[in-house]
């Protein structure tokens, strides 16, 4: 496969593996490698970079890598607070390493932020206002999209009355800097999509059949350890807003562990959680990316997954 310091002018091989969780991502992404012969699977999961979360964030166990060489995984220390700009940077920096090794890089992950950055550049807006931020971050959602309808109508009107992390952030952006939201994105600035040769593959299985590898992934991992992985963090004494505190599954074994509601509870509460963040993903998916991105809509078994990811290779051979 070409490099990008190849002298024939090919654009580089990009794979991408995207959907919701538990839409078998990981496990795709490896029989795509194996397939391949040459490549490195690339992380593009906000949870799965800590290296505090195997468990609660369904990080590839070493035999579910099958050695295959997996970058960004388990990178990051839970008292870092990581955000999608300095995942773009690192994905970068693996890419070329792949590119480098001559190998064809996979990308396979559910946030879409980190995604879209990375393909399409972030918004160069300045750093927010402390003291705006947090008097912004202070209002009641409600008050928040009626300041947010006077400056910045296209923004209120586009947005949820009820979405008080995408409301607070559109205001604290026009507070701060006196241009809309809006305007910083359309100045996107770092992307990558029109430097490779991208491969794109998005996974929207049946919700039902999603719905339940949810319910049943929870289970495994309180089963396998969820409540130590959460013990460890919570003796660390780190900031409970931090990413790492919040992902799906923390604040619930936590609220366990504290003796505030039984195991029962935490397990229904963190599947409750992650049916809804599936969700989530799943109209992000559907409806944000490129039309003539290719979908998979039907659940996937072994031999699908296999059957998949020749196809995948053949579209990177004559892309």
């Amino acid at each position: 496969m070409a490099s990008p310091s190849s002298s024939s002018g090919r654009r580089p091989p990009l794979a991408l593996i995207a959907g919701p969780t538990a839409s078998g991502k990981s496990a795709l992404a490896v029989a795509l490698a194996q397939a391949v012969g040459r490549a490195q699977v690339v992380n593009a999961d906000a949870s799965q970079v800590y290296r505090d979360l195997a468990i609660l964030s369904a990080r590839p166990s070493p035999a579910e890598m099958a050695g295959v060489p997996h970058r960004l995984f388990g990178h990051v220390d839970g008292a870092e607070a990581y955000n999608a700009a300095r995942w773009a940077a690192d994905a970068r920096r693996a890419l070329a390493r792949a590119w480098e090794d001559d190998d064809v890089p996979i990308l396979v992950g559910g946030t879409g932020l980190y995604l879209r950055t990375l393909l399409h550049g972030i918004a160069p807006v300045p750093d927010i206002d402390p003291v705006i931020r947090a008097g912004v971050r202070a209002m009641p959602v409600a008050e928040a999209h009626a300041a947010l309808a006077a400056l910045d109508p296209a923004a209120a009107a586009r947005l949820s009355p009820a979405d008080a992390a995408r409301v607070a952030r559109a205001l604290e952006v026009v507070r701060s800097t006196g241009r809309p939201l809006a305007d910083w994105q359309r100045a996107r600035e770092g992307g990558i999509v029109d430097e490779v040769a991208l491969v794109p593959l998005v996974l929207l299985p049946p919700r039902d059949w999603l719905r339940a590898r949810c319910d049943a992934r929870l289970g495994a991992m309180f089963d396998a350890g969820a409540a130590d992985e959460v013990a460890a963090l919570l003796a660390r004494d780190l900031d409970p807003d931090l990413p790492v505190m919040r992902a799906i599954g923390v604040p619930q074994v936590a609220g366990w562990l504290r003796g505030e509601i039984s195991r029962e509870e935490a397990l229904d509460r963190a599947r409750a959680a992650t049916r809804q963040y599936a969700k989530r993903q799943y109209t992000w998916f559907r409806h944000q990316l490129p039309a003539d991105w290719q979908r998979h809509d039907e659940s996937l078994s072994v031999d699908s997954i296999n059957k998949i990811a020749i196809k995948l290779h053949d579209r990177l051979l004559t892309g």
